[in-house]
């Protein structure tokens, strides 16, 4: 047995704990030889994974969303590396989440069950990039103003799924948000402004749906970064749609570039930031972002 299914049953507002049989079906008709271990809570998945490696398990399937592949990918980073500088095991994801970004980038997304655990059996392995900020690594996403304002929002929302949660906490967001100014500094950009969004991309997508970076490499050594600039309202609402698109690059008040780092100041009030979709809200008003390349062992279906 070398491989371990991490499921997170509140996944997907409980979607993952009724998937749970249909998984373990898929897993059997696949023939993969597994064990299944179901998170009691937050934190559980990152000590599950930090063990991982030192129990002989070379993949890493979890089952669940966003929040869960984050917790598994910071214990795998956090555990001794392989001679190669990745990870000793390769993360997989059976998506059954909220927004599943993650999911895209390894070719699993809108997959049932069954099929996205066939398609994990067969994977081929990549080594991701990863993200680190305040001691924590991110696999997709560093976002910083009306998203991070979102996810705040998203979280108190119970009765919707997918991505009407978005959608609503968009909503709810629109009524009281304030552009914070920002200034980011790194070597291809700086700049000093209000700020609507800032997206420090890994991957292509966030928020279930947004496609801030769409051109992004997850495994080419340097950070997507999406920029935009203070708008009314109204207009950043009529922008959206092109968002969700990936057509939204060539508006005026945006702006795209790569970079291996940069640093982040909030002069005006205490940041608040979302790291694939999780909450958090730094001490310090001034953050550096680093990337370390090609560090994270992935399996990517094809």
């Amino acid at each position: 047995m070398n491989t371990l299914v991490v499921l997170n049953p509140t996944a997907g507002r409980g979607k993952c704990a009724r998937l749970r049989h249909r998984i373990e079906h898929g897993l059997r008709d696949a023939g993969v030889k597994y064990e299944l271990v179901e998170t009691t809570g937050p934190g559980h998945a990152l000590g599950i994974a930090r063990e991982a490696a030192d129990r002989g398990i070379t993949k890493l399937l979890c089952a669940g969303g966003d929040g869960t592949v984050h917790e598994a990918a910071n214990g795998l980073l956090q555990s001794p590396l392989a001679d190669d500088g990745a990870t000793r095991v390769a993360l997989g994801v059976i998506p059954a989440g909220t927004g599943d970004d993650f999911a895209k980038l390894v070719n699993v997304h809108r997959l049932p069950p069954e099929a996205a655990v066939a398609r994990m059996a067969r994977a081929e392995e990549a080594r991701f990039d990863v993200g680190k900020v305040e001691g924590e690594y991110f696999d997709n996403v560093l976002g910083i103003g009306f998203d991070a304002e979102a996810v705040r929002h998203a979280l108190k929302i119970r009765r919707l799924k997918g991505i009407l949660v978005y959608l609503a906490a968009i909503y709810r967001t629109f009524l009281t948000f304030r552009a914070p100014i920002l200034e980011v500094e790194c070597a291809e950009h700086r700049e000093t402004s209000a700020m609507m969004m800032l997206g420090v991309m890994i991957g292509v997508c966030e928020g279930g749906g947004f496609y801030l970076t769409p051109e992004a490499d997850p495994s080419d050594g340097l950070f997507d970064v999406c920029l935009i600039r203070k708008v009314g309202l109204l207009q950043f609402l009529r922008d959206v749609p092109r968002v969700m698109k990936g057509t939204h690059v060539d508006l005026p008040e945006v702006s795209i570039f790569r970079t291996p780092w940069l640093t982040i100041r909030s002069p005006g009030r205490p940041l608040v930031l979302e790291l694939d979709g999780e909450l958090r809200e730094p001490i310090s008003r001034e953050i550096e972002v680093t990337l370390e390349p090609r560090r994270l062992r992935v399996l990517v279906g094809r």
